[in-house]
């Protein structure tokens, strides 16, 4: 089985990942290290900074890393912000059934009455080295236009609302069982609010 982790930044992927490769003893493969690693060896002109570039520059291999996993049977978990929204029309039904897919997000009153704490735990699992952009607002922005992206798409949006680590907790359990959120109009089975209105909309 093939997990991927995809979601707005700061939304907890990378511990998501840990936790998971702790209980299932899958390998782990930050999308992140795999950026980082072909910028710094002169592979591509990119900066950190490219970030919808870098979505077209890396799924290619991303896609082709987790086909390799599939054809050989072989567990892996996969995490990262640089998945397209449309990734499931790169595989057949038959590699579909070995993938669970989930995106994080959260809602804004989350943000708003959680902000101080998602700074502080930025770089639980990772060092970041500058997170000085992470403001609340653009926080808020990032995370609606990853829900609404992937929501279009029909894909899982597990949304943390109120209590961080019970939410997390949850998710966990289900993909260590392999069950995979439910694909709806509207995101995933998880308690997903409606769509928020966007800053401006009337």
């Amino acid at each position: 089985m093939v997990i991927l982790i995809a979601g707005a930044s700061h939304t907890g992927k990378t511990l998501l990942a840990q936790r998971l490769l702790e209980r299932t003893r899958y390998p782990y493969l930050s999308v992140d290290h795999l950026k980082m690693g072909l910028i710094r060896s002169g592979q591509t002109k990119l900066t950190p900074m490219d970030d919808d570039a870098l979505t077209a520059y890396l799924w290619p291999i991303v896609r082709e890393i987790v086909k390799t996993a599939l054809e050989n049977r072989q567990n892996l978990i996969v995490e990262g912000c640089y998945f397209p929204f449309d990734w499931r029309k790169d595989f057949d039904e038959r590699e579909l059934a070995e993938v669970r897919f989930v995106c994080l997000t959260m809602t804004e009153g989350y943000i708003d009455a959680h902000f101080d704490e998602i700074r502080a735990h930025a770089s639980e699992i990772e060092a970041r080295v500058d997170d000085t952009y992470c403001t609340a607002a653009w926080l808020k922005a990032e995370n609606r236009a990853v829900r609404k992206g992937f929501r279009a798409c029909g894909e899982p949006v597990w949304t943390i609302e109120t209590d961080y680590r019970a939410s997390m907790g949850a998710l966990t359990d289900r993909l260590c069982l392999g069950i995979p959120a439910a694909r709806t109009a509207n995101g995933a089975e998880h308690p997903d609010p409606a769509p928020e209105r966007e800053a401006g909309a009337s």
